[in-house]
């Protein structure tokens, strides 16, 4: 559980830093973690895939195009499940509590808390780096905790700000984020792992997550506006298409 170890010590270092910070980061540091972050997680992104498609020619084509089918076939399960709506729900809640929010509030702590929880448990990058994290990118090795690596420092960023707004409030999210972040990865790790090696279907969820880690620095980048919500189905299904094209 390096991952979510990883992210709820960003959440609680930023909302330090937060407490002891009087002023705000510059837009030349802002932009410099910008670059920073998406740059990291198009490198991660790619590696992951890369690690996932390694091989014969045969078999780099037939794994990038279990990868693209997945991706094509998860975003429009994702959007029947309205998956990314419910995320924006979700988000929204959280933005009213940040809006509503005031410095004598009597919920002041118990609103950050659970502005906090939400943002940072719903976020996609956030269930995908907990997968990941779970399944080892080659036989024997360890989960891919970088994605929630990078996702700690987002997340300690914006902790920044949460904590001049609900103060200690804030920090305490890291709890939650911790268990939902584990529960996930402990999931993966005892009950999919052992059956996802047994069955040879491992590259092929390794291989959807990089590509969708990837669509996470087009975000950053501002390239374009994914719904990465709606993709998450495309882990469920990339197995099912190696399974069948055996």
């Amino acid at each position: 559980m390096t991952g979510a170890i990883l992210n709820a010590a960003g959440i609680i270092i930023g909302g330090v830093i937060g407490l002891a910070r009087t002023t705000p980061l510059s837009g030349q540091t802002q932009n410099f973690f910008k670059l920073m972050l998406g740059a990291l997680t198009l490198i991660f992104g790619l590696r992951l895939t890369w690690f996932s498609i390694g091989g014969s020619v045969g078999n780099t084509v037939k794994q990038l195009a279990i990868a693209f089918l997945a991706l094509v076939l998860g975003n429009l399960l994702g959007k029947l499940l309205r998956l990314q709506k419910g995320s924006n729900r979700l988000g929204q809640y959280a933005r009213r509590l940040i809006e509503t929010n005031r410095p004598n509030d009597p919920h002041r702590f118990s609103n950050g808390l659970n502005a906090c929880a939400i943002l940072f448990c719903a976020a996609p990058l956030g269930i995908l780096g907990a997968v990941q994290d779970g399944l080892p990118t080659v036989a024997g090795a360890t989960g891919y905790y970088q994605v929630l690596a990078v996702k700690s420092v987002m997340d300690g960023l914006a902790m920044l700000g949460f904590v001049t707004l609900f103060g200690g409030g804030a920090i305490v999210a890291a709890l939650p984020v911790f268990v939902f972040q584990g529960t996930i990865t402990l999931a993966v790790q005892v009950y999919l792992e052992p059956f996802l090696r047994l069955h040879g279907l491992l590259d092929s969820i390794n291989a959807v997550g990089g590509l969708v880690v990837c669509t996470v620095g087009v975000v950053i980048f501002e390239i374009r506006r994914v719904d990465l919500a709606d993709y998450l189905p495309a882990l469920a299904i990339a197995p099912l298409i190696t399974w069948v094209w055996k």
